[in-house]
Order: structure tokens, then sequence, then C-alpha cells
């Protein structure tokens, strides 16, 4: 092999430029198929053999050896692993929670996937608002807080304000007194799971004394 040629092949750089002369521009059965094959290299599969048995079972008639080779060159070319999207259920958890105590990586990733879509970044704002009017008690926000959400489309958070609406004072009353009925509910609980507990095994007498001595 000459000098010329062996700075042809480390000059190379796609597999097509590594052909010339009578095998230049030769049709073969993978050429339908190199799209795909780029494609599914970008997302980030590199195994030779599993591609070869995909683009099989897309119709492709040739051998592995011919997609091993053609793949080869690829190998070389540096390739930056595709950024996998955050979960709903992360980027729930990255807007529910307070910014002061969100990992700085976890802000950054926030960042980017707000900036790459308008509704999320105003779900997020809406979220945001509601959580400091519930820890400042600024209940007196709440109807204009109900304004701005129904002038963005998000269905969701639409069905959310007017469940608000529909009892807006005792929303309003909550948001701005120290006061809830959080005792109560625990009392209400513990008196549940005690009639499961008694459910089939006691009467009524039974349950009622265990319920004043518990």
């Amino acid at each position: 092999m000459g000098l010329s040629t062996v700075q042809r092949f480390a000059h190379a750089r796609t597999p097509e430029a590594l052909f010339q002369g009578q095998w230049q521009d030769r049709s073969t059965k993978l050429d339908t198929f190199k799209p795909y094959l780029h494609q599914r290299w970008e997302d980030g599969c590199t195994n030779a053999w599993k591609l070869w048995e995909e683009i099989t079972d897309r119709g492709y008639r040739g051998g592995y050896a011919a997609v091993r080779d053609y793949l080869r060159p690829l190998r070389t070319v540096p390739h930056t692993p595709a950024i996998r999207p955050p979960s709903a259920r992360t980027v729930s958890t990255w807007i529910l929670t307070h910014p002061d105590v969100l990992p700085d990586e976890d802000q950054l990733r926030m960042k980017i996937a707000l900036e790459h879509c308008p509704e999320l970044k105003a779900l997020a704002g809406h979220v945001r608002s509601f959580g400091q009017m519930l820890t400042r008690r600024e209940g007196h926000l709440t109807r204009e807080w109900i304004a701005a959400v129904r002038a963005d489309y998000l269905p969701s958070l639409h069905s959310f304000a007017n469940g608000l609406e529909r009892d807006l004072d005792a929303v309003v009353a909550r948001l701005s007194t120290p006061w809830n009925s959080g005792v109560v509910e625990g009392h209400v609980n513990r008196i549940k799971m005690l009639k499961r507990q008694m459910f089939g095994r006691a009467g009524f007498e039974l349950l009622r004394k265990r319920v004043l001595l518990a």
C-alpha cells in the first residue's frame, strides 16, 4: 500500500470517501439501509450485529460482514451520546421542590427543560406563585392567580383553578389564616384505622370503647 493510499484512508471523513476508482459509486444491497444505520448510530446503538439484525428484519438480504465493515470507520469518529430527556415525574419533582433545596445540577436541567417548552415554563411559574401564596398567607391574591392561570392554555391547571373557585371563600380563608384542619383530619384517620382493624371482629360497643380509650 502506497503512501498516497494511506493518506487517503487517514483523511477520509465518511465511509463513501474510502471508495474510489472502479469501486466508486457502485450500488450495494446496503445503500437503502444506510440512512437507517446512521440514525441508529446517532441514537447510541453501536452494536453492528444488532444493527444487522434490525435491517434484516426490514428487508436487508446482505451479510453481517458488509454491515460491520461499513460501520467500522464510524467508530473512529468522536460521538457525543444523546442526552435522555427527563421524565414527567422528574420534572414534576423539580417544579414542586423549593429552589433553595434543589441541587445545582437539577436546577440547570430544569432551566433547559423549561426553555424548550413555553407551556411547561408557564406551569412552573403558576405552581411557584401558588406555593408563595400558601407559605406567605397571601389569600387575597387567589383571584388574581386564577385569572393568570386561565390566561394560559393549561387545561389541567384550569381544572384545579375551577375547583378552587367553587369554594373560593374557604380557599381564601385557608391561604390567609394560620388555622387548619390537620388535627381533625388526624383524628378521623385514626378512627378509620381502628374501624378497619375491628371490621367483622366485634360489635359497636367494643369499637366505641376502643376509640374512646385509644
